[in-house]
């Protein structure tokens, strides 16, 4: 069986050094290991930003995609390979921004992949613009006199989105972010994690300082039930979306595989895809 160690490979990430995307690895790989997975079994999938290196660092089967664009690779090759584990990642101006229309239809589809956004509330590799996730008054290189701009809320914009696994961390919290990547790997639908990884390099208000001052634990907030889709938005909503744990899950609605008919429990990769002269033929008729 694969430990954690396995996951590893021999590339030395390039994040600045305090970068909270550090811990999201290792909770990526601890994870893997924990729910039994070997590196063949699992593909990263990710975008671009700081955080889209993430899957050149992990030993498994990985895509770096373009902007905004790793949940589309990710759906296709889970499509491809049901077998796979899949996890797609990026950043929030990756998954928030250009990337918003694919996050809300994966959502809504309900494919069975894994979603981690790696929240820093800047564009940390473009050197420190506003992202999507910057609060209104908030100053950067593009935003001199503060951003004028509402941030998005993307728990709840996932949660009126239909999305059946929805759930929050803090990238200094190893064991509870290891605990919820496991949980969203088993769960059978698309499941959205995003992490506050703060940006140490640009974003001086964000601090790992400020979220240990700001965030709740689900934990700790009395007769919390994840199972309600209600409890959960007036809960988000009340502390400003300010929340770790799991928030929501829904185990009642099947899967995008689960629904499509046909859809073949070999998976494409292993399929024998040669077509004989007769059928050939009578497929070529049909458009001649």
């Amino acid at each position: 069986m694969a430990t954690f160690k396995d996951f590893r490979n021999n590339v030395k990430p390039n994040w600045c050094p305090g970068c909270g995307d550090f811990s999201v690895q290792a909770a990526i790989q601890r994870a893997a290991a924990n729910v039994g997975l070997e590196p063949e079994e699992l593909a990263v999938v990710s975008g671009i930003g700081c955080s889209g290196r993430i899957s050149g660092y992990i030993n498994s089967y990985g895509f770096h995609g373009i902007h905004g664009r790793s949940l589309p690779i990710a759906q296709g090759v889970k499509m491809a390979n049901r077998d796979l584990t899949v996890i797609a990642s990026g950043g929030d101006g990756d998954g928030f921004a250009i990337g918003m229309g694919h996050t809300i239809h994966a959502i809504r589809r309900n494919i069975d992949v894994t979603y981690i956004v790696m929240d820093n509330q800047i564009y940390g590799l473009t050197k420190g613009q506003t992202s999507p996730r910057s609060a209104a008054g908030f100053k950067t290189k593009s935003t001199p006199e503060g951003s004028v701009e509402q941030a998005i809320s993307p728990m709840e914009m996932a949660l009126t989105a239909g999305a059946t696994f929805v759930a929050q961390s803090f990238s200094t919290d190893l064991k509870d972010l290891t605990a919820l990547i496991e949980a969203g790997i088993n769960h059978k639908g698309f499941s959205l994690i995003n992490v506050f990884s703060p940006c140490v390099t640009y974003n001086k208000v964000n601090t790992y300082d400020w979220f240990k001052e700001n965030l709740t634990k689900l934990s700790d907030v009395e007769g919390y039930d994840p199972s309600s889709r209600e409890m959960a938005m007036q809960t988000l909503m009340k502390h400003d979306g300010l929340l770790t744990g799991l928030i929501y899950q829904n185990t009642e609605r099947q899967s995008y595989q689960e629904l499509v008919k046909g859809y073949s429990p070999t998976p494409l990769s292993q399929a024998d895809l040669t077509l004989d002269q007769e059928y050939f033929d009578k497929l070529t008729a049909e458009f001649i």
